[in-house]
């Protein structure tokens, strides 16, 4: 399982590189649900809906992503992640991803938590 969650970043991370509808398609399944927040009270429900959202709202800004498996239950991958934005107001975001892969190795269902480093006081 460790490993299917490691390939399915690397995709998502291809897709987030492109923002080419195949290279999407290839993360995520026909029903998925992305929720870009745990409180998002509208998810983007489809693979379709989730390709026409990614496209109209792609990443412009330069960055760079690591990340780490952090744990494992069932179908269910949490992965940690750091995101540098080197040319944003607010280079840096924490992540925590929680995704629920099919037997495919693409996600049914992805949510983000994130969050900024805190500020010097």
């Amino acid at each position: 399982m460790r490993t299917a969650a490691e390939n399915w970043v690397d995709r998502y991370v291809t897709a987030w590189t492109t923002n080419e509808p195949d290279d999407i398609r290839a993360v995520f399944t026909d029903d998925a649900v992305y929720k870009g927040r745990p409180d998002d009270p509208e998810p983007v429900v489809g693979l379709e809906a989730i390709v026409a959202d990614w496209v109209e709202n792609p990443e412009t800004s330069p960055w760079s992503f690591e990340y780490e498996v952090i744990g494992l239950d069932g179908d269910r991958a949490f992965i940690q992640g750091r995101t540098d934005y080197p040319e944003e107001d607010h280079p840096v975001y924490f992540n925590l991803w929680v995704v629920r892969l099919a037997p495919d190795g693409r996600a049914s269902e992805f949510t983000e938590w994130f969050m900024e480093p805190r500020k010097a006081q």
